[in-house]
């Protein structure tokens, strides 16, 4: 064994073969236990290996353990706060089981986007899934997906036959709109962020709320993601003497309605109240700071690897798994003007 690969690349399984002086299908042989090799031939192929620093590929492990050690999170965003921090939880709990994590992006909710999301991941040697099923593009991505692989869903609609790991947002909508009423407020606008399906679960919240205490049920605003829209809104909904209190879909949109508040020469909260969902990280600097729901995303994404990991080791696992968000009070809520 004379030869040593160059120093500026990395040893190839060639450069192994040809150390130890057996061909290359050898090497193979031995790295994936795919048939018998001599007692001999090993020795020497692993003292090439170590001699060269060889480190196998992912495939060829995957190969010699028959297992995958890579599981795939599909997601629609990477940067959003609550994407960011689920993608964070499952990364850290896979990484903690000895897993490597992929993160594939989809681009839309069209088939077609949603099938070339499904290809990138098929493409790899993943053990299983975890889908972001925050939005359109999610939904469309598990549904092409969940029939190829082990597959898990984080949030979204819960359905029969793939488990979720899910925040009880109906109840802490609920009880966030049941603050407001109260507080003295005759009853609470919604500004609605996009959902996953024909209504998400935050609406569904604050409608049951409504409808529970007797309160009128406004119509919907709908924002889209881009908070300057959730600021036209808040101007257009401070033009309304009669909107006293809003529930916004999430911080950011929050945060947007209240600059259009403010915009329109009214204040938060003493002529409008204004709440939002999340607890995203400026929610505490924003001035002034949200009344909100501190959602834990990154154990969300957390219990989702569980319930995969529980797949994966042949285990039933629960069909839904709930994580419990928490109403936290800030300055953004007070009683009406008319209540004071």
């Amino acid at each position: 064994m004379t030869h040593i690969a160059p120093p500026d690349r990395h040893a190839t399984i060639a450069d192994v073969a040809r150390l130890a002086g057996v061909s290359v299908p050898t090497v193979s042989r031995v790295l994936t236990g795919a048939a018998r090799v001599s007692e001999e031939r090993k020795q020497r192929v692993a003292e090439a290996m170590k001699a060269l620093a060889y480190r196998p590929s992912a495939a060829a492990q995957v190969l010699a353990s028959r297992r995958s050690t890579t599981i795939a999170i599909v997601t629609s965003n990477t940067s959003r706060y609550g994407y960011a921090e689920a993608v964070r939880g499952v990364q850290e709990s896979a990484r903690a089981a000895g897993y490597s994590v992929i993160i594939v992006v989809v681009d839309g909710a069209q088939d077609t986007e949603a099938a070339a999301a499904a290809d990138a991941v098929l493409r790899q040697s993943v053990a299983g899934v975890v889908v972001l099923e925050f939005d359109p593009p999610g939904v469309a991505a598990l549904r092409a997906l969940e029939r190829s692989l082990p597959a898990v869903a984080l949030s979204g609609n819960p359905k029969p036959g793939v488990p979720h790991a899910v925040l009880d947002e109906t109840r802490a909508a609920v009880a966030l709109t049941e603050h407001l009423l109260n507080l003295g407020h005759r009853t609470v606008h919604h500004v609605r962020i996009p959902a996953s399906g024909k209504e998400d679960l935050r609406t569904i919240g604050w409608r049951h709320a409504l409808n529970r205490n007797g309160a009128p049920v406004p119509p919907i605003e709908d924002s889209s993601w881009d908070v300057s829209n959730a600021r036209e809104i808040g101007v257009r909904l401070a033009a309304d003497p009669a909107v006293t209190a809003v529930f916004c879909g999430n911080d950011e949109t929050a945060m947007g309605v209240i600059r259009g508040i403010h915009d329109a020469k009214r204040r938060v909260p003493e002529d409008i109240s204004v709440v939002g969902f999340d607890d995203h990280p400026l929610a505490t600097m924003f001035i002034p700071s949200l009344t909100t729901v501190r959602q834990d995303f990154a154990e969300l994404g957390r219990h989702g690897t569980a319930q995969l990991l529980a797949l994966l080791d042949g285990t039933a696992p629960l069909e839904l798994d709930t994580v419990e968000p928490s109403i936290v009070l800030r300055e953004s809520t007070a009683p009406p003007a008319s209540a004071s």
